[in-house]
């Protein structure tokens, strides 16, 4: 008789995203004339760069012929790509990477879900609470996370981000050895300095943990003490493997690409006691079960660190942030408590006094229109918030902003 995983029995039913999905579509069945805004998940609206499909119309041209056709590519990536990542995105900050340390997927979410494929189900686990789902949910289909009671698993070390320790996680006092960091911060929007980042790197390197740091954000990033890497840190070579996408930078949510930084130094434990370095073996995990990202793709994103795309990628990452400053001042004209939105685009607003996240999602959907994402969602420190996104249409945002105000007035 065929067994199933009994981890995924331990999880909740359904995945936040896809909850807050069926909610919305009941009310639009409900209301079928009622026009929604959302704010809620963080899909983009602007169309791509022009210089990426330049590249994409390029790239299929050449699959239609003979001559410059091609079939399976490198699971890693191709070298044009990760070589433009390393010279662009990491050299300029005084990074140096080998091209072989960088390995192409199709999104963040993946790599960060997979990662632990390579990885003991024994560790423990550390997140930063409020958190990024996928974190969780992923170590927890391994076995890695315990019972899931009151709203948080038994077997994972939780550092609150809260509005009392200014976002700023404290040090696990338990142990751990994954520590996940996401900044700038989904959902927060918040950021970590430099030295709070470097105290992060000390204590893995004192403990012999591992960071899996997820960097999707760090085009959004404004303010001159924040790093856009964690291989700026001292030390991070040998403790930390990084994430990022070009899913919000550049758009890419329908395209699909991302990469992953796995240092050469960067080892973990074997049972033996032996050091075993990750990149070999993150690679053979790659080559068993991941096909490549599509050609045309890679060629597209690499069209985003040309002169061209790279003001065109600018371009639209100062639109979305225009919408996080117009979103950010309506929220407090409005009277709301709101983080974030300087160097991300995701503002992190405190709901009214006594009410619930969910609450709150529900009474600005039925009664505003609105949809948002229930901070409770992201873990137990997000309850009393909720989380807008900034990637909307600037309209939209502000419509949304005036609809908020005159809710919120009249619920007074």
């Amino acid at each position: 008789m065929a067994t199933v995983n009994e981890n995924f029995l331990k999880i909740p039913k359904n995945y936040l995203f896809a909850d807050i999905a069926g909610r919305v579509a009941e009310h639009q069945a409900a209301h079928p004339g009622r026009r929604l805004i959302s704010l809620g998940i963080g899909d983009v609206t602007q169309p791509l760069a022009p210089a990426v499909v330049g590249a994409l119309h390029k790239a299929v041209d050449e699959m239609g012929d003979r001559r410059t056709f091609r079939g399976y590519g490198p699971e890693h990536g191709y070298a044009f790509l990760r070589e433009a990542i390393a010279l662009h995105d990491f050299a300029p900050r005084g990074i140096s990477l080998d091209p072989d340390e960088i390995f192409i997927n199709d999104g963040a979410k993946s790599d960060t879900g997979n990662f632990g494929d390579i990885l003991g189900t024994d560790n423990t686990v550390c997140v930063t609470d409020p958190v990024y789902p996928v974190y969780i949910d992923s170590n927890a289909m391994c076995g890695r996370t315990g019972s899931f009671d009151d709203g948080a698993w038994s077997r994972v070390v939780y550092a609150p981000c809260t509005a009392e320790n200014g976002f700023t996680p404290a040090l696990p006092e338990k142990r751990a050895d994954l520590l996940y960091l996401c900044y700038p911060n989904n959902p927060t929007g918040t950021t970590l300095t430099r030295e709070a980042l470097g105290k992060w790197v000390e204590y893995a390197l004192e403990n012999d943990s591992l960071i899996l740091y997820d960097a999707a954000y760090e085009a959004y990033i404004t303010e001159p003490d924040v790093p856009h890497s964690i291989y700026e840190i001292e030390g991070a070579r040998q403790c930390a493997v990084e994430f990022r996408s070009y899913s919000k930078t550049a758009g890419f949510t329908g395209l699909r690409c991302g990469f992953t930084v796995v240092p050469h130094e960067v080892t973990a434990r074997a049972a033996s006691g032996e050091r075993v370095a990750l990149n070999p073996l993150w690679n053979r995990r790659q080559c068993t079960k991941f096909n490549g990202t599509a050609y045309i793709v890679q060629r597209a994103a690499e069209a985003t660190y040309t002169e061209e795309g790279r003001r065109q990628v600018r371009a639209t990452i100062d639109y979305y942030m225009g919408n996080a400053r117009l979103m950010l001042q309506a929220l407090g004209k409005a009277g709301y408590t709101a983080y974030g939105g300087v160097n991300a685009p995701y503002l992190w607003v405190r709901t009214p006094e006594g009410m619930g996240s969910w609450d709150f999602f529900g009474r600005l959907l039925a009664e505003a229109g609105i949809v948002c994402t229930p901070g409770v969602g992201f873990g137990p420190s997000g309850e009393g918030y909720v989380r807008l996104t900034a990637f909307g249409e600037r309209d939209d945002c502000r419509e949304a902003m005036e609809r908020l105000a005159a809710w919120t007035a009249g619920a007074r």
